[in-house]
């Protein structure tokens, strides 16, 4: 007995420290899930144990009303008891409901909050031994197994944690019937079994407390492990969260576009830096937009099909470079960086990279390639009519070379324009391109015109072509670039010359119209068609009647640019075997 005491000690303490959060168990284990744990399990057992005790009041109420019932209404089932049992019956109904009720009352104060273990033993023996103590008082054993039954099934499903507790509630009844009874040598009220137990009875009872211990054991494993799942889950969750923060910051706050395309054709997903290159306010805008990227974004509809092929070729692409339209119809340049994303079979799921705004480099480029040939072309005028002078002389059959004053003077002007020329170009370009620099000042533009032919009479006079101008000097002043308005009127002089047979006749004109002067260089020579006119001021574009050049085409879109600078438009009215006028404004000094 001295043995079974101390075995019941040791499980009454454990119990009490599985049932409670005091702080020395989490220090014990070292271990912040297992103080969490046990603080879960804790609160679960307080609030089911509520749910207990109410069931319990409202089980013993029908019993006691059963009693009531029976002191006026006496049951059939009752004849044999005597009617003083009867009466002593309900009065441990009552009481039994009482000690319940204040359970209930405490279970709601600090005390049943810290220890709701106590209250589950206290609540349960008050049951249990309830009735055994008054069998015992009046001199017999009661095995009530029906009682104990309900009580240990119904803690078992609606407590189901903390299993040496309820092996505790059941072992202390089962100490009290065996052995008090055994020692008081009390026997059962029943004739025909006076014997406080058998085979059957010791069968019974050992299997419903084993199942109800059992369930409870399984239960609360299984409750434990799903918490620690739970709690790595949650844990596994927050560090999901904050790598999906991270790589979401990084999405969102990219400078390059960021995209995944499906294979039809359409935007899955789109960062904000994709949208402004695109010329979206928001990612959800490019998604919802853009439902054939094939025609609606690029400006050639093959760059599709070709980044397509490339990318089933070499599984993915690098710096392909493309022109697309942006939001507002405008045109850019954009270098894409994708590959393929496949499935563990290989299937092609859709396509994911970099989209990066590369206009400004291109431009950059494209200025850089004007810079260099516009040197070639520019320059090329003046030498050559430096070099025609040189050539005449050296052709001359007289032994002595007399050079006049005034062609020293012309060789001398053309070189100091030629080094203009480059200087201006190389303060054009200096550092990143950014366009035609212009150094303005009050112009006469008469003597522009007449600087720009008295550098082509040699040309003029090789190709036997007449020019007339028409340029007075009563027209106001403009606030123009004198060097680069030189280069308009040589180039346009020039091309008239290089695109049409000996013989040409030019003319050139400047009028007022307005706070503008409109300027024009007209020829009677071959024309241009209405195909050539459109294209004519784009870069590289060069004429198909060029006689003998080596020109890059860039007079016309150097002329173009030079023009606009100023504030000026610039243009040409011609058609085929009508000659043609080119023309162009530019804006009055005031």
């Amino acid at each position: 007995m001295a043995n079974l005491l101390r075995t019941l000690q040791n499980w009454g303490k454990k119990a009490f420290r599985a049932s409670t959060s005091d702080k020395t168990s989490a220090v014990a284990k070292s271990c912040v899930h297992d103080s969490e744990w046990l603080a879960a399990r804790h609160r679960f057992l307080w609030e089911r144990l509520q749910l207990w005790l109410l069931l319990a009041l409202i089980c013993l109420l029908t019993f006691t009303l059963r009693n009531i019932y029976d002191l006026f209404f006496p049951l059939k089932e009752f004849e044999k008891i005597p009617e003083s049992l009867r009466t002593q019956g309900l009065f441990i109904n009552l009481a039994m409901f009482l000690t319940l009720l204040i359970c209930f009352i405490l279970h709601k104060t600090p005390l049943g909050q810290r220890h709701p273990g106590l209250l589950f033993l206290g609540s349960s023996w008050s049951i249990s031994l309830g009735t055994q103590f008054f069998a015992t008082i009046k001199g017999f054993a009661l095995p009530d197994t029906l009682a104990w039954s309900l009580l240990f099934l119904s803690q078992a499903t609606f407590i189901p944690v903390c299993w040496r507790l309820h092996l505790m509630s059941q072992v202390g009844l089962l100490i009290y019937y065996f052995g008090v009874n055994t020692v008081l040598g009390l026997k059962t009220p029943i004739p025909e079994h006076p014997e406080i137990y058998n085979v059957t009875f010791i069968l019974y009872v050992f299997w419903v407390c084993a199942i109800c211990d059992m369930g409870v054991y399984l239960y609360d494993r299984l409750q434990r492990s799903d918490f620690y799942a739970h709690r790595e889950l949650e844990s596994a969750y927050q560090k999901l969260k904050v790598a999906e923060a991270k790589y979401r910051s990084i999405f969102e706050n990219a400078v390059e576009g960021i995209f995944q395309s499906s294979l039809d054709g359409k935007y899955i997903t789109a960062n904000p830096a994709l949208a402004k290159i695109y010329g979206y306010s928001s990612p959800e805008e490019v998604t919802a937009n853009f439902t054939d990227i094939e025609h609606q974004l690029y400006v050639d509809p093959n760059r599709r099909a070709e980044f397509v092929r490339l990318i089933e070729k070499y599984g993915s692409i690098s710096e392909f470079e493309s022109q697309i339209y942006r939001r507002d119809g405008s045109i850019v340049w954009i270098s894409e960086k994708a590959y393929a994303v496949r499935d563990e079979r290989g299937n092609l799921l859709y396509y994911e990279g970099l989209t990066e705004d590369i206009t400004k480099r291109k431009q950059a480029e494209e200025a850089l390639r004007v810079f260099f040939h516009a040197v070639s072309h520019d320059l090329r005028n003046p030498v050559l009519g430096t070099l025609m002078v040189l050539k005449n002389l050296l052709a001359n059959p007289d032994s002595e070379i007399t050079i006049s004053r005034s062609i020293l003077e012309r060789m001398v002007k053309s070189s100091d324009r030629q080094l203009n020329l480059i200087n201006s170009l190389l303060e054009a370009h200096v550092g990143e391109v950014q366009g035609i620099v212009l150094q303005l000042q009050p112009v006469q533009l008469h003597t522009v015109v007449e600087a720009a032919i008295a550098d082509l009479e040699p040309m003029l006079a090789e190709n036997q072509a007449t020019l007339t101008n028409y340029v007075t000097a009563d027209l106001p002043e403009i606030n123009a670039d004198p060097t680069q308005l030189w280069r308009v009127f040589s180039n346009l002089i020039a091309n008239a010359i290089k695109h049409n047979p000996p013989g040409l006749v030019l003319t050139i004109n400047a009028t007022l119209q307005g706070k503008m002067i409109y300027c024009t260089v007209g020829d009677n020579g071959v024309g241009i068609s209405q195909q050539q006119s459109e294209r004519l001021f784009d870069l590289y574009y060069r004429g198909t009647s060029t006689r003998n050049s080596v020109s890059l085409g860039l007079g016309l879109y150097l002329c173009k640019q030079i023009i606009q600078a100023h504030g000026g438009e610039i243009g040409v009215n011609s058609s085929s075997s009508t000659g043609a006028t080119f023309w162009f404004t530019l804006p009055v000094l005031y």
